[in-house]
């Protein structure tokens, strides 16, 4: 019976007539009610200003976890192939190192020229150029272009352009111009430019 007594109070009561500056002279079930709203907007206010911000840091610290999950697993990875990396940078060393080696000095150049020479009598053909161009440097080595003019058969041609890949130095082909030279169809005129590659001083004492 208290407590319908309590909602009928009120329900009979106005409460236009609250006096907000004198809150102790309210009926208790006014009181009672003007509590219960006050706690749950405290409760509203506290979630919106307090637990949505942790629930924020929450999410966050969850994606921190995930990519912190991904680096560990990384590094472990990383860590149980150590040695075979180490292998692996040194075989990379000895590669470049040997490649290195391939490639001429100032001095070596010469004698590159004359086995190019060599190359091309020992298949048939007649060199009757081979000069020297301008350097042209690279970050980390300098070509040597050599411009050959050779005259013979389209076979000796090939089986020239064939043994230059057998030299003890790096060699390659550029600018293939082949033509008729003279009334001779079955002698050819090629006109190609051969690269090789000097590496920048310093370059071979660093490894």
């Amino acid at each position: 019976m208290a407590f319908e007594d309590t909602l009928k109070s009120l329900k009979d009561f106005d409460f236009g007539d609250l006096d907000f500056e004198n809150v102790g002279s309210w009926p208790t079930p006014v009181k009672v009610l003007a509590a219960l709203l006050v706690l749950v907007a405290l409760l509203i206010g506290g979630y919106y200003y307090h637990v949505d911000d942790l629930q924020k840091k929450l999410t966050a610290e969850r994606g921190n976890e995930a990519e912190l999950r991904r680096d560990f697993e990384r590094l472990s990875f990383e860590a149980a192939n150590l040695e075979a990396y180490k292998r692996q940078m040194l075989e990379m060393e000895e590669s470049f190192g040997a490649l290195v080696s391939q490639l001429p000095s100032d001095t070596e150049v010469p004698g590159l020229l004359e086995d190019i020479t060599n190359k091309g009598e020992q298949n048939g053909l007649a060199i009757s150029k081979i000069d020297l161009l301008p350097e042209v440097p690279q970050e980390f080595y300098i070509e040597l272009p050599i411009s050959i003019v050779a005259v013979g058969s389209y076979h000796d041609l090939g089986a020239f352009i064939s043994g230059m890949a057998g030299l003890p130095r790096i060699v390659t082909l550029h600018d293939f111009n082949i033509a008729s030279s003279g009334s001779n169809t079955n002698q050819l005129e090629m006109n190609i430019v051969a690269k090789t590659y000097r590496y920048r001083d310093g370059l071979a004492d660093e490894l």
